[in-house]
């Protein structure tokens, strides 16, 4: 079962699932992801929100995370008593970290790309990134609903 608990006595829901770093396999972690999220019970603001998130992340890690053979890891951390979820993508690629995203309105509007992490800085609380040794990196987003469950 997807099922741990956490130090303080409250279950912590889990998912973790290796996906291959191709288009296909962004759109299956993201379609699989907000599977979970619906079969938790998790609230609807939440799930709308990780489902972006985990498109642009899933996204990055195909587009710039990539190394031939490799795949990438999705895993979803989610307390429902505290209303809380945090999204992780792991890449093959700890050489390149993402960029701080810019403020909105100092994106260029013409060009086709460079809006996904501002999009998951405005949808989640916080994100950041961490070394996955031996090689890669982890890209974190902490999401939560308002009040709790």
């Amino acid at each position: 079962m997807n099922e741990v608990t956490s130090p303080v006595g409250a279950p912590v829901r889990t998912f973790t699932q290796l996906f291959s770093s191709s288009w296909r396999g962004a759109r299956l972690a993201r379609l699989l992801g907000v599977v979970e999220l619906r079969a938790w019970g998790a609230p609807q603001d939440l799930r709308e929100r990780a489902e972006i998130v985990v498109a642009e992340l899933a996204t990055n890690a195909v587009q710039h995370g990539r190394l031939p053979g490799r795949d990438f890891r999705l895993g979803l951390f989610f307390a429902p008593s505290a209303g809380c979820l945090r999204v992780e993508v792991t890449d093959a690629r700890g050489d390149v970290y993402p960029q701080v995203p810019p403020v909105v309105g100092d994106l260029d509007e013409l060009l086709p790309c460079g809006r996904g992490l501002s999009l998951v800085a405005a949808l989640s609380d916080h994100w950041d990134a961490v070394p996955y040794p031996p090689s890669g990196k982890t890209v974190r987003a902490v999401l939560s609903s308002p009040g709790g469950r």
